[in-house]
């Protein structure tokens, strides 16, 4: 049997700052070395989506004058996308796009910039830059990346982070925790891009996505010494 997966890469202009399509190869290339074959559209402000027919979906991080167009064309997509999380559609978004899957995301100047209320979390903007390198410890074992962000997110009590940090900041300066969960949406401000550092994270993304489409895994080990050996090299690393 042949398979294949769509991959919709959202605001890949608008949201492309730190070389976050860096997530969407590895995904295309670890797919292609087990000969799943990947599909990838690309999904900008305007352009029509359909999350039902995508197997997984990515969004990157951007400046906040992109954000602002960006929450915009989300409020047009929030049915869409809260029913296609309900539905178990996989999900990466990175930083300034975790932010807006959160109900708001303040900005510096007090411009409040409304999401799409996926994850309870609220973010404010603040003079603190939170920078360097981090390291978390997930369910898919320690995950490593670099953060940089100033808007500080803030999780309701109950709602599921994507790890808890060993070293760095993560949501924000005190709670020491990074990211959210919520069924197979992950929201992340790790940044390196973060798949291609995370193998075993990409290969669980591809997995979930592979048993909802096709009720199998089939993802045969690959060999990830390189990427383990520079995941070492950030956690024996000052921040």
């Amino acid at each position: 049997m042949t398979y294949a997966l769509t991959i919709t890469h959202l605001y890949p202009v608008e949201m492309n700052i730190y070389g976050d399509r860096g997530n969407v190869l590895t995904l295309c290339k670890r797919m292609e070395w087990r000969g799943i074959t990947a599909n990838v559209v690309d999904v900008g402000v305007g352009e029509p989506f359909d999350p039902s027919r995508t197997d997984i979906v990515f969004a990157g991080g951007g400046q906040d004058r992109g954000q602002v167009a960006v929450g915009l064309d989300l409020q047009s997509r929030t049915d869409a996308l809260l029913e296609a999380a309900e539905a178990g559609v996989v999900m990466l978004v990175v930083c300034g796009t975790y932010q807006l899957f959160g109900r708001r995301f303040q900005t510096l100047e007090g411009h409040d910039i409304p999401g799409i209320g996926l994850f309870k979390a609220d973010t404010i903007g603040s003079t603190q830059r939170l920078i360097g390198n981090v390291t978390i410890e997930t369910r898919w074992g320690p995950m490593v990346g670099f953060e940089n962000h100033s808007g500080q997110t803030t999780l309701d009590p109950g709602e599921a982070a994507l790890g808890d940090v060993i070293k760095g900041y993560g949501n924000n300066a005190t709670d020491k925790v990074e990211g959210a969960l919520h069924h197979n949406v992950h929201g992340t401000y790790l940044h390196g891009p973060v798949l291609p550092r995370n193998p075993a994270f990409a290969d669980h993304l591809i997995g979930t996505a592979m048993r909802r489409r096709y009720d199998v895994e089939l993802l045969e080990p690959l060999d990830d010494t390189l990427e383990r050996a520079a995941a070492k090299v950030v956690m024996d690393a000052p921040r």
